[in-house]
């Protein structure tokens, strides 16, 4: 039997709403962010999960609670889910990243798997711990349903590795706050995309690309 995993991005926060890159900034959620997380708990009450994991920043964590508590269980801290580390683009919108540093810049939206964000990281290494851990999680879940709430870049990398993307096209795979997606692991190398970017639980909400 394969894994289920359900897979989520946190709820809407200030620096959302704002398109300012948040990376390792530890943000809570906004009023709207906790809105949204409500509407996907409700939405994924009836079903059956083994455990819930989370990105140790407060945003994918407070997601997570808010989801797990429809099913009175705890949510587990997986650090190697957070977010991309932006540097020092950082609390910056895409306007100022590239009056401050237009080359690089440049390079990152061309192959931003191997470049380095100044005093950050590359896209590469944070694939590399993200996926590694998830495939633990999938490995310790053979036949069960779990939960992971986690990061627009994260979820991007994890779901462009199951269908063998070429990852420098990677924003190509859109991913709104507190979206759904849903990937079956019959096997690790045979992961199977079943439900991409899912908002359909906001209903009246706008789903931001933020």
């Amino acid at each position: 039997m394969s894994c289920r995993v359900y897979i989520v991005r946190h709820g809407e926060t200030e620096w959302n709403a704002l398109m300012k890159y948040q990376g390792h900034t530890d943000m809570p959620l906004s009023q709207l962010g906790r809105h949204q997380a409500e509407m996907l708990g409700k939405r994924l009450a009836s079903e059956k999960f083994h455990a819930f994991y989370a990105s140790d920043l407060k945003r994918a964590h407070e997601t997570a609670r808010i989801i797990s508590k429809f099913h009175g269980q705890e949510v587990e801290t997986v650090p190697e889910l957070k977010e991309l580390n932006f540097g020092s683009w950082e609390g910056l919108s895409i306007k100022e990243i590239n009056e401050s540093f237009p080359d690089v810049l440049k390079q990152w939206w061309e192959e931003p798997f191997s470049i380095k964000i100044p005093g950050g990281e590359a896209l590469c290494d944070m694939v590399d711990r993200s996926t590694a851990a998830v495939k633990m999680l999938v490995e310790r879940h053979h036949g069960e349903n779990i939960v992971l709430v986690s990061h627009g870049g994260v979820i991007r990398g994890i779901v462009g590795s199951v269908l063998g993307m070429d990852l420098n096209k990677y924003w190509r795979l859109r991913q709104d706050n507190a979206c759904l997606n849903i990937v079956d692991f019959p096997e690790w190398e045979k992961g199977i995309v079943m439900l991409l970017n899912d908002c359909a639980h906001l209903n009246y909400l706008y789903c931001s690309n933020k």
